[in-house]
């Protein structure tokens, strides 16, 4: 318990790590997904990050996967014996085929707004709903063509440890990941995204057209 009261940074711009050690806590509860995270932020940027997946199948044959990415080394899946290291890179799919990677939990994250966005991009497949940071790493290996996570309430901030691993993954893989204004996800604010509204991921292709989409589908007081 010592040891875990260590962690108790308040965060700022110099390097740390950051480790989520149950991310979905209510779909580990379920024995559905859930994630283990680490990331090392450096001057407000993740350089590293790790997701282990335990009931993430890498194929047919093995039931679990770990994602790992280094900034501008790329992005790799293994399983969780670490065997099998292939690299991964973003899908760049037509508008008929993406879909969006959101949360279980209507709490966490706006069905609704997503299903507005949808709605305006012509989007008819159905959202892919599973808990924790593993829809980054389906996102980073193309099962998915959108993560959205337009937050329930103005005042809601995400916190960083639920992101930073996710986000290097994504951008090592070739995607864009940036909040819903279009700005980088700053991760030098503390121990939250601070005023960093919405989450949206997605290929370079794809995320100009999710943005615009966002932008007309969003309520003004929450673009503010």
């Amino acid at each position: 318990m010592d040891t875990i009261d260590r962690g108790n940074f308040q965060g700022g711009r110099t390097g740390r790590w950051t480790i989520d050690p149950i991310d979905g806590t209510k779909g580990f509860l379920r024995g559905e997904q859930y994630t283990v995270c680490l990331s090392l932020i450096v001057d407000a940027q993740v350089q590293v990050g790790v997701l282990g997946c335990p009931n993430l199948p890498f194929d047919a044959e093995t039931k679990d996967s770990i994602f790992v990415a280094v900034r501008g080394q790329g992005a790799e899946q293994l399983n969780i014996e670490g065997s099998n290291p292939t690299p991964i890179s973003m899908a760049t799919l037509a508008p008929s085929e993406l879909n969006f990677l959101e949360s279980v939990e209507a709490t966490h994250a706006s069905h609704s707004t997503n299903d507005k966005i949808s709605s305006i991009l012509g989007i008819i497949r159905p959202s892919i709903r599973i808990d924790s940071q593993a829809k980054y790493g389906c996102l980073a290996r193309g099962d998915g063509g959108v993560y959205m996570r337009m937050p329930t309430g103005a005042g809601y901030k995400e916190k960083i440890w639920d992101h930073a691993p996710g986000a290097v993954l994504v951008e090592a893989a070739g995607g864009v990941i940036t909040n819903s204004r279009g700005q980088p996800l700053d991760f030098g604010l503390g121990r939250t995204l601070g005023e960093n509204f919405g989450v949206i991921a997605a290929s370079k292709a794809s995320h100009p057209k999710v943005l615009e989409a966002v932008q007309k589908a969003t309520a003004p007081e929450e673009k503010l």
